[in-house]
């Protein structure tokens, strides 16, 4: 299944979004909104697009790579706390969609890519004030899709969040929404809660194209063989089916394939986030099958010899992190001081590490998340809306005079109050 090249201009001409034909008015690389990745996925059914955190430039080569092997449409995201002001990585919401760009033009890929601004957390007001004037400036610079967290916040005001902040996004662009903060099996999200959300957002005319939940899994490596609740996402997402809104998983770093392959098979869910795995794999550390990063006798990571990056670096990078007292999840913090010396690497090691991360994410892609050929239906999408903006999957169904601040209170009673532990469970 692949798209004609004709085909391919078309979707060039009408498909990018007008932030990106202003950025890129002579690019070749099809940057999209988020919707149409998320159509692809459910005209395929039972798929996964990866969302791949680029936290180096070297994710974000090796998974454009891989998609294009793998002719499958393809999300490349950042995280508020990764990319955002206080960003411990490189990449970043301002400049991420100038190298997905370059990096396209550069490979010559032609499947669809879509600019997500992941997890962008509000923890009270003074977010909401911030973010009013932040989001604008990360769609001037190309992002095309964005994730509203507010998931730390009581429910009603999780709900004020994001419809205050819905008239700063474009219409057109991919929107996802959560309820439940990732932080494994404490503070589990539930069916009333995901209801009250999207039951609310819908009667003011917001059309979210996924929700995140806490569905039992964590950021990071996951540690425990928990993992993802497969039947509680399962049963929410059923909930909330006549809404149109399709799942987003987070934390799938360290999960089993097969796990993986059951939040595929056997709920509503589209996309699918790996950040931790495909940064130790750049990096050329020793990982499971499933990107879990292994540790030797002494609980000190392994560096592969002749994998990722020189030798010389890695122990550069460890003492750097030694004299800071880092612990091993704190290593994500190398991204942002290490980057350059990562980039002035020989071309030989640099390829390395990019290939490195193509295999792994074309694995992914084509025997776990099933998005393989998935590009030319993301097309598909374009060319028959003849437009950038696909408009929302769903359709209003509340009655928005239920659903004023006033009424509020009365259509959260009965929700839960535990999120779980408190603490920051933003990466």
């Amino acid at each position: 299944m692949t798209a004609t090249s004709s085909d391919f201009v078309k979707a060039l001409e009408v498909g990018r979004p007008p932030n990106v034909a202003k950025l890129f008015p002579n690019s070749k690389a099809l940057l999209v909104s988020g919707k149409v990745i998320d159509r692809a996925m459910n005209a395929k059914g039972h798929a996964l697009a990866l969302a791949a955190n680029g936290r180096n430039h070297f994710v974000i080569r090796g998974v454009l790579a891989a998609a294009q092997r793998a002719n499958a449409a393809v999300i490349i995201e950042i995280a508020k706390s990764e990319g955002g002001q206080k960003a411990y990585c490189p990449v970043n919401y301002w400049n991420m969609a100038r190298q997905v760009d370059a990096v396209a033009n550069e490979l010559a890929i032609t499947i669809p890519v879509a600019i997500h601004a992941d997890h962008y957390g509000i923890k009270g007001e003074g977010d909401v004030k911030s973010a009013k004037v932040e989001i604008p400036s990360m769609f001037e610079a190309g992002i095309t899709s964005i994730a509203i967290d507010a998931s730390h916040l009581p429910d009603e005001e999780n709900l004020l969040a994001n419809i205050e902040l819905s008239g700063v996004i474009p219409a057109w662009a991919g929107l996802e929404t959560e309820v439940g903060e990732i932080k494994g099996k404490e503070g589990l999200s539930t069916v009333p809660e995901a209801l009250f959300l999207i039951r609310g957002l819908n009667a003011h005319g917001i059309f979210p194209d996924w929700i995140a939940l806490n569905n039992g899994t964590t950021h990071g490596i996951e540690a425990s063989d928990a993992g993802i609740q497969v039947d509680l996402t399962a049963e929410i997402h059923e909930a909330i089916k006549q809404y149109g809104v399709n799942g987003a998983q987070h934390g799938t770093s360290g999960n089993s394939y097969d796990r993986l392959r059951q939040i595929a098979q056997n709920t509503r869910t589209t996309k699918a986030n790996v950040a931790t795995a495909l940064q130790f794999i750049s990096w050329g550390l020793e990982v499971n099958d499933y990107g879990n990063a292994k540790l030797d006798e002494n609980g000190n990571f392994i560096k592969v010899k002749g994998e990722g990056m020189s030798e010389e670096l890695w122990a550069e990078m460890v003492a750097f992190a030694e004299s800071k007292g880092w612990k091993k999840g704190d290593y994500k913090n190398l991204n942002l001081p290490f980057e350059n010396k990562l980039l002035a690497q020989p071309k030989e090691v640099r390829e390395r590490m990019s290939k490195r991360v193509e295999d792994f994410a074309y694995n992914l892609i084509a025997n776990v998340f099933n998005s393989a050929d998935t590009a030319p239906l993301a097309i598909d999408a374009i060319l028959k809306a003849g437009s950038y903006d696909l408009g929302p999957k769903g359709k209003r169904i509340e009655n928005p005079a239920e659903w004023t601040k006033e009424q509020l209170p009365k259509q959260a009673q009965g929700l839960t109050r535990d999120k779980g532990p408190e603490g920051n469970f933003e990466d």
